[in-house]
This record gives structure tokens, sequence and C-alpha cells, in this order.
């Protein structure tokens, strides 16, 4: 996931990653499952953050298809010219994009943590994969467990930055006031923000 974030950042404005077909790994650790895993939840997170998610695909083939690889590429090669320069093609700063993607890569060893005790899944079918990652069990999951803590990095990040009112972060976050709100209510209890009275502003604890 990191390597895939980092891609973007630097400027990727797509990634493609090949894998062995599933039920076909040559290791016992079943490398592609979990490659599929980090391939949705990445999808997920990309479009959280409002990028895309067609800019990541994973695709299955054997070192005999060739012919697999190349259809592959050369269609998500077409696929990414049509959605244009990442975040550019999403309305996004440069300035912006790059914020998005970094506090992504700082969560990343959180979200290594939360996939591997309650989102790793045992070997199925990839529309099984599919099946789940679309289901409102994972929606939940995402939400609870790495969408707040994403929105509450972010706003501390803000914050570093100096004072900002609950608008303010809600504005430059694409969030809603009242799930800003709820995240600085977390955020004071856990004594990370805290409120200026004399500012009428949050400020980092």
């Amino acid at each position: 996931m990191a390597h895939v974030f980092r891609a973007f950042l630097k400027g990727a404005d797509g990634v493609f990653l090949g894998a062995c077909h599933l039920n076909e790994c040559n290791y016992i650790t079943h490398g592609n499952y979990h490659a599929l895993t980090m391939v949705n939840l990445s999808r997920k997170l990309l479009e959280h953050i409002g990028l895309n998610p067609e800019r990541l695909r994973i695709e299955f083939m054997s070192g005999s298809e060739s012919n697999l690889f190349v259809e592959g590429v050369n269609g998500f090669v077409r696929n990414v010219k049509e959605l244009g320069p990442i975040g550019r093609g999403e309305g996004l700063t440069e300035k912006e994009l790059s914020f998005k993607l970094e506090s992504v890569i700082q969560l990343i060893p959180y979200i290594r943590l939360v996939e591997r005790e309650r989102l790793r899944l045992p070997a199925m079918t990839e529309d099984e994969f599919r099946k789940f990652f679309d289901s409102d069990e994972l929606k939940r999951l995402f939400e609870e467990t790495i969408a707040d803590k994403l929105s509450i990095s972010q706003i501390v990040s803000l914050l570093r930055e100096g004072p900002l009112s609950t608008a303010e972060i809600a504005k430059s976050l694409g969030l809603t006031p009242s799930k800003v709100s709820r995240h600085l209510n977390a955020s004071s209890k856990q004594r990370l923000v805290r409120y200026d009275q004399t500012q009428n502003r949050y400020a980092l604890a």
C-alpha cells in the first residue's frame, strides 16, 4: 500500500498490479489474496479522499499469459488517459492532492494493523471478495476503523498550520460541519485539540 500511494504522490496517474491467479500462489502465504485485499482497501481510500478509484487496478495472470498482460496494461492506460492527470482530473490543486495523499501514507501502519486484525479474509473467489468489499458491513468497518481515523489525522495536520473554525475545516476536507464537530469532540477528549475562546477557533492542544 505504501508503494502505491507514494507512486501517486510522485505524480503517477495510475498504478497497475499484476498477480498470479487466485489459488495458484507459489507460497503458502497466499500473497495474491492479500494483494487483492490491499488493493480493494486502497481503492476505498482513493474514493474517500476524492480521487477516482479506477486509477488503481489489479489483474491476475500467469507468467505464460503475456497476451493478458499486454491487453490489461493497454486497457488500463487508455482508461487512465481518459481520467486525466491525477488531481487535476478530480478538480484538486497540487497542494490539496499532496495533503490528502500524505495523510493516507502517514496512516498506513495503522491501516495494515486494522487489515490484519479485522479485515483479513479467508481464501475465496474474486467475486466473493468484491461482494464483501461492496457490502454494508465493510462500509461500516471502513468508516469506524479507517475513515474516522484518517479525518482526525487530517484535522490535526490542518491545525498545525494555525487555528481554524469548524466551517473552515469542513471546507478544506470536504466533510459536513456535523462530522467535523464529532471528530473535534473526540479529539478534544483525547487532548489532541482544544477550543480557543479568544479566537472562536480550534487549535492544537
